[in-house]
């Protein structure tokens, strides 16, 4: 096309030419302009030709491209497939549970198999270790130790310290993290690594109440005011290394210890003698004034009770006592001495599920899933629904089942406010009952003195750094 173009305008050209020769001066200027046009005519063919072929070049390069990307997603799909298909041998994984979720434990892992034929070589034995047992076991003997093992928050420094734990894979991990609330995250936790799989949020303290006595749980100040007025008791255990952190923890003041991975204490990590531990003293002291005030936690020791901070496990005790004025919340706030507001803390409690160190990453590979697969929303609500075990899962924590469960409902707010517990001295417990006692017993009372308070903590802070030495 474009050389038939060019020949054309050239006979025009040609014919113009041939007229200027008869002398015709006009006929000349416009055998110019024809040529000028013909040749601009000619350049603009030849641009136009050579931008369409480009245009069909990288047409055809986009066109290739995009084959190549579709094949490349086609073999990485083919390459997963195959992965899917991966032989992961034979081999036996041994599981460590707590006695009453043995059978259960059992259930799911059948369960578990028929989900994963590509395990079929594997064989699942469940074994009764109690969670507070398992990591004493797991670094007597970490190799003749559980393959997948629950134990008790507390115990995870010591694990990881002996290597007798994983890190969790890093997609389950993503998981974990997603879909389990951040008490139970933060229990599994060592260092800004992801230990451990968690399947239960469920050990806590939060308030049980006679809502036809307690119009506001809210405030600590409003409960204690409303048993006064009503002639009822309010029941804390101030006296409790356990329950005494609510009023610690809650302005800030720190209390954890270090330990190597034989379980002694090397550091003790304390802030009680601080401006924040005499404001949390201080409201202790304020409530043991009170005269609706019993210390205590068990409902089933409570009489007259108005109001009691106590745990699950007494869910039922306070729904026979209470009746239908039975009701829970969360820890109240309290208004401290220097005139802040501050929401009640304390220790959560969890469970978790370890994987030991695997020499073979197939087994290892299986172990994680059977791990995930325990620790899943499904499973955990199962657990709930088979023994009573509150989950940590978000999603079951939502379910109507766990949503119709008061106390549970309760607990799993205050834990949000909870620090996970860790490892403490023997010694610890019985000074914290008697920093407690020395309340009770009015040898602190809220006219005491701030230089006393602080002694007070001084001492007692200087003797919990003493266990670590």
């Amino acid at each position: 096309m474009k050389k038939k173009l060019v020949s054309v305008l050239m006979a025009t050209a040609m014919t113009t030419s041939l007229m200027a020769g008869c002398g015709n001066g006009a006929a000349q200027q416009a055998a110019d302009t024809a040529e000028s046009t013909a040749e601009e005519a000619a350049d603009a063919a030849e641009s136009t030709a050579e931008e369409a072929a480009d245009a069909a070049e990288e047409s055809v390069e986009e066109v290739a491209d995009a084959a190549e990307d579709a094949a490349e997603e086609v073999a990485d799909t083919a390459e997963e497939a195959v992965a899917d298909d991966t032989d992961y041998g034979t081999g036996d994984i041994k599981v460590w549970v707590a006695d009453n979720v043995v059978d259960f434990t059992n259930e799911q892992i059948e369960t578990f198999k028929s989900e994963h034929p590509e395990f079929a070589g594997y064989t699942f034995t469940v074994e009764p270790v109690g969670e507070g047992d398992a990591a004493g076991n797991m670094i007597t003997d970490v190799e003749a130790g559980a393959d997948v093992f629950a134990f008790a928050q507390d115990q995870i420094a010591r694990l990881v310290t002996a290597g007798a734990l994983e890190e969790v894979e890093e997609e389950n991990a993503k998981v974990v993290t997603a879909e389990n609330d951040a008490g139970a995250v933060s229990a599994a936790t060592v260092g800004g690594t992801l230990y451990a799989y968690p399947i239960t949020s469920d050990n806590g303290y939060f308030l049980y109440y006679d809502k036809s006595v307690v119009t506001d749980p809210s405030t600590l100040e409003g409960i204690v005011s409303d048993c006064e007025a009503a002639g009822k008791n309010f029941y804390f255990e101030i006296n409790s290394g356990w329950y005494q952190t609510a009023f610690f923890f809650g302005t800030g003041a720190k209390l954890t210890y270090d330990t190597d991975d034989q379980g002694n204490f090397t550091k003790c990590n304390s802030t009680y003698a601080s401006e924040e531990g005499i404001v949390a003293l201080k409201k202790m002291a304020e409530l043991a004034s009170s005269k609706s005030f019993q210390n205590g936690s068990a409902v089933g020791e409570a009489t007259n009770v108005g109001a009691i901070v106590d745990g699950t496990w007494d869910a039922q005790a306070a729904k026979d006592l209470f009746g239908d004025n039975y009701a829970c919340a969360k820890l109240p706030t309290f208004e401290g001495s220097d005139g802040k507001t501050y929401q009640m803390s304390g220790f959560g409690g969890f469970k978790l599920l370890g994987v030991k160190p695997q020499q073979d990453d197939n087994k290892l590979a299986v172990c994680d899933a059977l791990a995930a697969f325990l620790s899943s929303e499904e499973v955990q609500l199962a657990r709930y629904n088979a023994v009573g075990w509150g989950p940590s899962n978000l999603k079951a924590q939502q379910s109507d089942e766990v949503k119709a469960d008061e106390a549970l409902s309760a607990l799993g707010e205050q834990l949000q406010y909870t620090i996970p517990q860790g490892q403490y001295p023997g010694d610890y417990w019985s000074l914290a009952t008697s920093l407690g006692d020395s309340v009770i017993s009015k040898e602190l009372t809220v006219d005491s003195s701030d230089d006393d308070f602080k002694k007070a903590l001084d001492d007692f802070q200087a003797t919990c750094e003493s266990y670590a030495q």
